[in-house]
């Protein structure tokens, strides 16, 4: 999912420009929340089971969802750089996340025993 990577390479870039109006506490936060999106898809391309797949995607999710909340904040607060790219793209990422988790369970409901 090389969308969660160049996300997090831009996130690191926003970051940058927060740092650089030395708006280091929401920086911090952000950078935490949005480049984990990514290595938490990246692990569970080594997931051990569906399920473990499924709880290592709405990790994600929740990270996704985190991120989303730190890009709101500054798209609407004064003085911060527009985020309105960003949410584009943590939303994209959100559906997509959803979508996946959601197909993964109905193939697990769906497999016999």
């Amino acid at each position: 999912m090389d969308k969660s990577f160049s996300f997090a390479l831009n996130i690191m870039n926003y970051c940058d420009k927060l740092d650089a109006s030395k708006k280091y506490a929401i920086s911090n936060q952000l950078i935490r929340a949005g480049t984990s999106i990514g290595a938490n898809i990246h692990e569970a391309q080594n997931a051990e089971s569906k399920l473990d797949f499924i709880h290592k995607l709405k990790v994600a999710a929740k990270e996704a969802e985190e991120t989303d909340y730190w890009l709101q904040l500054c798209n609407e607060a004064e003085n911060y750089p527009s985020a309105e790219e960003l949410l584009v793209q943590v939303h994209e990422l959100k559906k997509l996340l959803c979508s996946i988790i959601a197909k993964t369970k109905r193939n697990i409901e769906s497999t016999p025993n």
